[in-house]
């Protein structure tokens, strides 16, 4: 392996490579951090600006170690970034490299499960029958089983759901199919592997099974690593909290009793008396599933807090004892069945959900908030409400510190966006990492020349009555000078729709809207189609990278606070109060001003773009807190002169 200077430096081996270079000497001094930390076995958090090279940044020194790197992203997208350009191209220059790309195990194909559907076909409809071909026909020529080479299995696939590699479901080492399955191919690469990239959702996964198994050896799918690097860093909050936490939904019990029956039809003694009482106890605590879910204290749609659990236990206890009973009951029947290889795996799911369910309805942990949501699913054709029964972690910092920052020798931090203000005291503060190295690495674009940020002069509070129309006349009047080409990203749905809905009769522009299609797809439609203009929420915040003059434009509804009311956040809140602190200005403000600093991020992806930012919300310019967020955006140049928009696009 050469080194950082021989690789980066002006005439070095990236200089003579085919990219285009330029010397950034930022990406140089965040080379050297992560080798230092990785050789001092120290904790480090880089902010890296958008344009620093990063991900060669971290992915050189990794490989210099001689050890075991983990590599984790926050969205799809740069994982694959990761595995199918970055490595490639590291490989051109310093010959083969032992890598491997890893997913969550509902990714792969189980071998087993369809060696059992195609003895005992049970299957619903033309569409599930032609998808059972499709992946029979896959099956026998794919090496990884990763359902990703199946581009034209729908997303959402209920076929496939019954053919994954859960590890609910899974027999383990006694499978007939052990040797031949993906999984246990894909641990086995990743045990041979320098670098291993993962996304969070399944580090962190990994992280909680290894927690609940008291960190037995086969726990988990990821091998043992000297150090984790996490790209994408300002997520993590949000994605440990939810596998530190539990959720039990009615489609859970759902699940569990279709896999039941599946078992007993397809056994060889179907009618026998023990398949028969199988069958009648899982029956029974189906009904008694739908009938507790139904009586769950719901108004609506959304996330609600579920702070009257005792209240709820003393008026309808006798569902959820009848529920927990026939859970019980369930269990005693598998584990009496005999020779059937699912039964012990089976009997294991039912045991989870009867000790997640009495978590959820009896514990009395004084770091967790319980909640409840109901979400629409299935689609517009078929569409169903699932109900969540939720218990998420008030404060990660503890878990965090216990099960990440002390079990890993050396664990990286980075982003674009993980300063307030210029320090990392808040992200410190939220994840629990009191010991780390700090580096800053200022982005080498030219924001000065490269962006304006336009904050309109006359608009009204956001939650005044009259926002809405003023929104409108202003994106409107932007529009027309940028010609399209823009995003517009909204902080609710509804807000979203409601601008739409006003926009759409008088712009002369292709509109394209959140939720029409898939992301991926929206995105391509949008780079194609000139001056078109994208309505988003908050999945096209971050993780979104469209370079040259299809995306000349960013507006931004109003400053991103969180929901105050949403369960998580208004424990999280009254937690700080709780302990003497502002949660307003202490977790409101702090993860805002990230989340626009995503927003923003959007539109400056190459030394080449230009562009105008719009933010609506008057309150940057009149709150005192509004100083919070203008020191910590890069140093555009601000107007308030719809004037100078147009000078910009001249």
């Amino acid at each position: 392996m050469p080194t950082l200077h021989a690789f980066f430096a002006p005439g070095g081996i990236l200089a003579n490579s085919p990219l285009p270079y330029e010397y950034r000497p930022g990406q140089l001094d965040m080379a050297r951090a992560v080798e230092r930390a990785l050789e001092e076995c120290r904790h480090l958090i880089v902010e890296a600006g958008t344009g620093t090279g990063k991900t060669l940044a971290y992915l050189l020194p990794a490989l210099r170690t001689g050890r075991r790197v983990i590599i984790s992203t926050g969205t799809k997208a740069l994982q694959d970034q990761l595995y199918f350009r970055d490595i490639p191209f590291l490989e051109s220059l310093l010959g083969p490299l032992r890598v491997c790309y890893m997913k969550g195990r509902a990714n792969y194909l189980c071998r087993h499960k369809l060696v059992t559907l195609t003895t005992h076909p049970i299957l619903s409809g033309l569409e599930e029958i032609d998808q059972f071909h499709q992946i029979s026909e896959w099956e026998k020529r794919t090496e990884t089983g990763d359902r990703a080479e199946l581009e034209e299995l729908p997303e959402v696939s209920a076929l496939w759901s019954r053919l994954d590699a859960r590890s609910e479901a899974c027999l383990g080492s006694t499978c007939p199919d052990y040797q031949r399955c993906f999984v246990t191919e894909m641990r086995r690469k990743a045990q041979e592997s320098d670098i291993v990239i993962v996304n969070h959702h399944l580090f962190f996964a990994d992280l909680a099974v290894r927690q609940q198994a008291s960190g037995a050896p086969d726990a988990g799918v990821l091998p043992e690593a000297g150090a984790v690097i996490f790209d994408e860093a300002h997520e993590l909050e949000e994605v440990a909290s939810s596998y530190f936490g539990l959720s039990v939904s009615n489609l859970r019990f759902e699940d569990l009793v279709r896999d039941t029956e599946a078992m007993v039809k397809k056994s060889d003694s179907y009618a026998s008396a023990a398949n028969t009482s199988v069958l009648v106890s899982g029956q029974n605590l189906r009904d008694r599933a739908r009938l507790f879910f139904s009586q769950l204290p719901l108004a609506g749609d959304g996330r609600q807090p579920f702070d009257n659990r005792e209240e709820f236990l003393e008026t309808r206890g006798d569902l959820y004892l009848s529920v927990k009973n026939n859970l019980v009951r369930l269990e005693s029947e598998l584990d009496q069945l005999r020779g059937v290889d699912e039964a012990p795996a089976l009997r294991k799911r039912v045991t989870n959900l009867r000790t997640e369910l009495e978590f959820l309805l009896e514990s009395t942990s004084g770091n967790m908030v319980y909640w409840l949501e109901r979400r629409a699913s299935g689609g517009l054709q078929k569409q169903s409400r699932t109900i969540f029964l939720q218990a998420t972690p008030i404060d990660v910092s503890g878990l965090l510190d216990a099960e990440l920052f002390q079990r890993f020798p050396t664990v990286v931090l980075t982003s674009a966006t993980l300063t307030v203000q210029g320090n990392f005291e808040h992200i410190r503060g939220r994840l629990g990492l009191e010991d780390a190295r700090e580096l800053v690495v200022p982005s080498h674009f030219r924001y000065q020349d490269q962006a304006l940020l336009y904050l309109p002069p006359e608009m009204p509070d956001p939650r005044a009555p009259d926002f809405q129309i003023a929104a409108a006349r202003c994106i409107q009047r932007v529009l027309e000078i940028t010609k399209g080409r823009a995003f517009c990203l909204f902080t609710s749905y509804s807000q979203m729709r409601d601008l739409y809905e006003r926009l759409l009769p008088v712009l002369e522009y292709p509109i394209l809207l959140h939720g029409s299609a898939p992301r991926n797809v929206l995105l391509e439609q949008f780079r194609e189609t000139p001056n078109a203009v994208l309505f988003g929420t908050a999945s096209f915040w971050q993780g979104v990278d469209v370079q040259g003059e299809a995306l000349s434009c960013v507006i931004i509804d109003r400053l991103p606070f969180a929901v105050p009311n949403d369960p998580v956040v208004a424990a999280r809140m009254k937690f700080i109060e709780d302990n003497g602190g502002k949660p307003f200005f202490e977790y409101q403000v702090p993860s805002a001003v990230i989340s626009l600093k995503q927003g923003f991020g959007r539109l400056i992806r190459s030394l080449e773009d230009r562009g105008v930012l719009v933010l609506l919300d008057p309150r940057i310019r009149q709150k005192r807190y509004g100083q919070a967020f203008l020191e910590s955006l890069p140093p555009y140049r601000v107007t308030t002169s719809i004037t100078d928009v147009a000078l910009f696009f001249e």
